[in-house]
């Protein structure tokens, strides 16, 4: 069992795990006796310590679970857990595929439980104590249930239809699984806030008045046609603030947390959307979904070349090639591939929140957009001083310092 591709894998899973706690350590001590001049009235000098000690809180609280979880993964793989799991089931179906959603289906479940004492810990402890946690047990019990009958219905249903695929192609499944892939991303993207979304969060129409005015007069000034403007009740779990843009064509749609109207001022808000809508001028949503078929092409034609080595069961204690085997040990052998990509995309993430910046300085204000920007910063106990390494892995939008800077400068 123990064969070269079993090493690779303990390997990738130490390696990641030890570069991550580096990562966290420098990010925790990376701290400044003084914030710089720009940064000044996002806190004052008692609340800079506290959202030092929510970085604090936040990095031990990541360092216990990450630490369980690797332990506990190695141990799986170690003792053999995922072909021993394969030979319990044997016979339970004469259908591979239904056999692969009880494989997975109970992988998915067993994570989701030994989880769920650490989601609890971090929203009715952590958050709680910080004042961000708005979530009742009713609302955590019943979103757990739905994310269930989600995971289920779509997960369950891809899974199904590309293991079909699978047995019906072979090793060119890659390219009718990536059609799919792609179908179905292009279709979320255009109806998650309107199917998805419903599910856990009211959304309702921005009501008319002074605010709906500014921002529809923006939207007309830049040639941004918009008619849905929605309100979601994001304080039903946090009191953290945001605002998204979302959807397609004559799908789109711009909402905001009811916890942003309540935070920002009508000249902040529409700043913050101005940004958005930056993004979509920009057509940083189109090139976000391109990019994104791209690396998922690449990652299945991969997975593609290797499903069918038996050395993969093997590691993971089976006899033979399988594709529910081959999916897991792909997956973990991936991780180095997906974390350099990773990195390449929040580079890119990065460079484009300055674009969506500038066009909201360039055609509205760039004074309103800062305020915003610091406020919620204040407001979520943001890490103000990250360290660049962190930053450069794992940060999708640049430091609030380094976009203040930028606007500024523009």
């Amino acid at each position: 069992m123990y064969n070269t591709v079993f090493v690779l894998l303990i390997v990738i899973l130490v390696f990641g795990y030890l570069l991550e706690r580096v990562l966290d350590t420098l990010n925790l001590k990376h701290t400044v006796p003084e914030l710089p001049e720009e940064l000044s009235g996002v806190f004052d000098a008692e609340e800079y310590k506290k959202s030092q000690l929510y970085k604090r809180d936040n990095t031990r609280f990541s360092f216990i679970t990450s630490t369980l979880g690797a332990l506990m993964l190695v141990l799986v793989f170690f003792l053999g857990g995922f072909g021993w799991l394969e030979r319990q089931l044997s016979g339970i179906t004469s259908s591979y595929i239904l056999f692969v959603l009880i494989f997975f289906g109970i992988i998915a479940l067993v994570s989701d439980l030994l989880s769920t004492p650490f989601a609890l810990y971090e929203t009715f402890v952590i958050e709680e104590r910080y004042g961000f946690n708005r979530t009742t047990p009713k609302t955590f019990v019943l979103d757990k249930l739905k994310g269930w009958l989600l995971t289920a219905v779509i997960g369950g249903g891809l899974l199904a239809l590309i293991t079909w695929i699978y047995m019906l192609t072979g090793r060119w499944f890659w390219l009718l699984a990536l059609a799919l892939v792609t179908l179905f991303s292009i279709f979320m993207t255009m109806f998650y806030s309107n199917l998805i979304v419903p599910l856990f969060n009211k959304q309702k129409p921005l009501e008319e008045g002074t605010l709906r005015r500014k921002i529809e007069s923006f939207a007309e000034s830049v040639g941004f046609r918009l008619k849905n403007i929605y309100v979601m009740d994001g304080s039903k779990r946090s009191s953290k603030a945001n605002a998204y843009f979302t959807g397609l064509g004559p799908k789109k749609r711009i909402v905001l947390f009811d916890t942003l109207i309540k935070d920002l001022d009508e000249e902040e808000i529409v700043a913050v959307l101005a940004h958005e809508v930056g993004h979509y001028k920009k057509k940083h949503t189109t090139t976000g979904l391109i990019l994104s078929v791209i690396q998922t092409g690449i990652t299945l034609y991969l997975f593609s070349l290797f499903v069918g080595e038996d050395s993969f069961a093997v590691a993971l204690g089976g006899a033979e090639a399988s594709f529910h085997l081959g999916l897991i040990a792909f997956g973990v052998l991936y991780t180095p591939i997906s974390t350099l990509i990773g990195i390449g995309m929040n580079l890119y993430s990065r460079q484009i929140e300055y674009q969506a910046d500038r066009f909201a300085g360039e055609h509205y204000d760039e004074n309103p957009l800062i305020s915003a920007l610091k406020k919620l910063s204040r407001n979520n106990l943001s890490n103000l001083t990250p360290h660049p390494a962190y930053v450069f892995v794992h940060y999708s939008h640049p430091p609030l310092l380094k976009r203040i800077r930028a606007l500024r400068e523009q």
